[in-house]
């Protein structure tokens, strides 16, 4: 999942040094922002509060409304990514992180005044314990006549934590903080964005990896309703095939954490430093079989999440979403296929020779790797989290009345071999370019209209209950279904 973002971050540097050409003025609920027209005549508002910063008293608490402020603010710069620990490819968001970090940039095309563009929210990855949403507005996304907002909100320790205390604080629930970040900055989208020409009830959620997952779990947030009309689920399931953790779960984890620096209450918990919270959290361990994913386990703390992601899929009030991901992902096992025979057999019992026989693992020599999906360990890991999990989220939303169109990437980026975690990215948020699958294109037409499908573009049909999905292909997209016998074993959304 850091790849995710590093890869983002090379697609949007060439493009962040755009022209000012003066500055403009938006009132706002809190008070007036100052920000840039650009030369092309769109604008941009950059470092936006949408909550207070969650420190002190605050820390592990619902996010809260901005106090207003006299006079005006400048909004020129994104604001400082929230704490996370460096793993190189974040160390940039690292070193210039802070516990108030509850801010979004959002960004126009030029628009006739009362305009009505539509308006798409992203969601940022990095296994919701690190990355940022510096940089992504300036993105040839906005070319497509959208308004573009990224959202910071808090990772890791910061943001999904529980703790007895904390439940018995918050009158029964804690955790899932970040989530409720993302819904404070849906609801200051819905107060102010048709100030810089957006529509309000036009607003497309959409995210990579765990941003992914976390626009799966909003979607099905009741505290989200009526804030968004769409979504679109890169590489990141709802629950990324994983048993949904228990709010006592989670509690256990915020015991531990609060053993491992010697906090013996609630308050001595929120004086505790922010580095000293991220060095404990690196020691804890998750009741899941991959450390890595600590804070991507869906938990259910019964107001945010009431209950499973699989039961609330189910639900026909869920809107209309696009999920994938690609041929190939994460590696995990550590590539290892005694590591990959071990869970196999842990997770499936007496099945477990009929999961193996399909990836060949039932034997010492294993099969030559496909060029497409890659070695066989690769193969069910893909399958384990993300394309597997995407047939669940697209056959429970066809169940519950929904409709849901799904991708698969099999196209690679530029002189690279093979795709990866990531790959979406750049055919996303780039400019255009021949050969390239035009995914920015059904992207903007599924804000537009709720339906990925327009002019110029192969059909996209939607799930059938056959396993239709579209596949962007190197020769371009074609729909295929079918072909996915692993998914009856793996199907957890």
């Amino acid at each position: 999942m850091g790849l995710a973002r590093f890869l983002i971050v090379a697609v949007l540097t060439a493009l962040a040094g755009a022209a000012v050409a003066d500055p403009i003025r938006l009132p706002t609920r809190a008070g007036v922002l100052v920000g840039e027209r650009r030369v092309d005549g769109g604008e941009a508002f950059l470092g936006v509060p949408f909550a207070r910063p969650p420190v002190g008293d605050l820390r592990w608490k619902a996010p809260q409304p901005v106090p207003a402020w006299a006079g005006e603010r400048a909004a020129l710069k994104s604001g400082p990514a929230c704490p996370q620990t460096s793993r190189g490819w974040n160390a940039a968001d690292a070193a210039r992180s802070s516990e108030d970090c509850l801010y979004l940039d959002v960004r126009s095309p030029r628009h006739e005044p009362g305009a009505r563009l539509p308006v798409m929210v992203w969601i940022h990855g990095g296994a919701n314990h690190a990355g940022s949403g510096a940089g992504t507005v300036e993105s040839a996304l906005v070319d497509q006549g959208v308004v573009l907002v990224s959202v910071q909100y808090r990772l890791g320790v910061f943001g999904f934590l529980s703790h007895p205390d904390l439940t018995n604080e918050q009158g029964g629930a804690s955790g899932n903080y970040a989530l409720m970040d993302i819904v404070a900055a849906l609801r200051w989208v819905r107060d102010n964005i048709a100030a810089v020409g957006g529509d309000p009830d036009n607003v497309t959620l959409f995210g990579h990896s765990a941003g992914g997952q976390d626009v799966g779990l909003v979607m099905l947030s009741p505290q989200a309703r009526g804030l968004f009309a769409r979504g679109i689920l890169q590489s990141g399931m709802p629950g990324f095939g994983f048993a949904p953790r228990s709010l006592k779960q989670n509690e256990a984890i915020g015991l531990r954490l609060a053993r491992g620096i010697g906090a013996r209450s609630l308050a001595q918990l929120r004086e505790a430093s922010g580095s000293d919270l991220l060095k404990a959290a690196e020691q804890l361990k998750a009741p899941i079989d991959d450390q890595g994913f600590i804070w991507t386990q869906a938990v259910i703390d019964g107001v945010v999440l009431p209950k499973a992601p699989d039961v609330l899929l189910a639900d026909p009030a869920v809107k209309p979403m696009i999920v994938g991901s690609s041929a190939r992902e994460i590696a995990l096992f550590g590539g290892d296929p005694k590591r990959a025979r071990a869970w196999a057999r842990e997770t499936f019992g007496a099945r477990a020779p009929q999961v193996l026989a399909l990836y060949g693992l039932d034997r010492d020599r294993l099969p030559v790797a496909d060029p497409l999906r890659g070695d066989a360990v690769l193969q069910l890991a893909t399958d384990r989290m993300f394309r597997c999990p995407a047939a669940s989220v697209a056959a429970l939303r066809r169940r519950g009345g929904g409709r849901v169109w799904r991708y698969e990437l099999a196209a690679p980026p530029p002189g690279q071999t093979a795709v990866g975690h990531g790959s979406e990215l750049a055919n996303v948020f780039d400019r255009p370019a021949e050969g390239r699958p035009p995914m920015q294109a059904y992207w903007a037409a599924f804000a537009r209209t709720g339906d990925p499908n327009a002019p110029g573009l192969p059909p996209w049909p939607a799930e059938d209950g056959s396993g239709r999905r579209l596949v962007f292909a190197p020769d371009g997209p074609r729909a295929e279904q079918g072909g996915e016998a692993a998914c009856r074993f793996l199907t957890r959304p």
